[in-house]
């Protein structure tokens, strides 16, 4: 999630994998502090995903997600399963188009000659204009640029659901997203309140 200039919160640490507490997305200009960070089994072809968030759910800012995998798997893979979920889950809806069946092909395609060896990661930068962009990172860094950009709002917002929405894979992230922010809140209220007093004057 977009933030200021610093992160009242400190880095997370998920099953070896370091969270830091501010990042500058793939092809983006503003500096996200960590929300939350959660892992979740998702078993594809007997493979298991660890799925980690850096974001919210819902509102018009730009989120980021990391998606950081535990074991090996190929991009092909990846990008079939969440495909298939996708389109599934819009037609159920009823609100399944051809549009967003040509974003799950460019969505499969950015994928198409990926792999992904342990530790490697997947990143999603949600804009507020409904674009997504995708990158990649091997090594932990964090790219300048995206791989690959698709105009879907639908599709854009399937990704983060499917984390942490109602039903999404992630309780950990969820859970981790309730604690930071209500330390957030805490921390505000308690500025305000210092503020307050600072500038209310007793007389007697």
């Amino acid at each position: 999630m977009s933030g200021g200039t610093g992160s009242p919160l400190p880095k997370l640490e998920v099953e070896g994998v370091v969270f830091p507490p501010m990042v500058t997305p793939p092809g983006s200009t503003k500096a996200h502090f960590l929300g939350g960070a959660g892992v979740r089994g998702l078993e594809i072809e007997g493979r298991i995903l660890a799925f980690f968030l850096k974001s919210m759910e819902a509102g018009p800012f730009e989120k980021f997600t990391r998606v950081t995998l535990l074991k090996p798997l190929t991009g092909q893979q990846y990008a079939e399963k969440v495909s298939e979920n996708c389109a599934a889950q819009w037609k159920a809806a009823g609100v399944y188009t051809e549009a967003d069946g040509a974003a799950l092909e460019q969505f499969k395609e950015a994928f198409r000659a990926e792999t992904f060896p342990p530790g490697s990661s997947i990143l999603f930068t949600h804009a507020p204009s409904d674009s997504l962009l995708i990158a990649f990172s091997k090594d932990g860094s964090m790219p300048e640029a995206g791989s690959a950009m698709i105009q879907n709002q639908p599709l854009s917002q399937a990704i983060l659901e499917s984390i942490i929405g109602e039903h999404g894979v992630s309780p950990g992230a969820k859970r981790s997203l309730a604690l930071r922010f209500s330390e957030l809140l805490k921390q505000h209220c308690e500025a305000e309140e210092t503020k307050l007093v600072n500038h209310v004057a007793v007389i007697v």
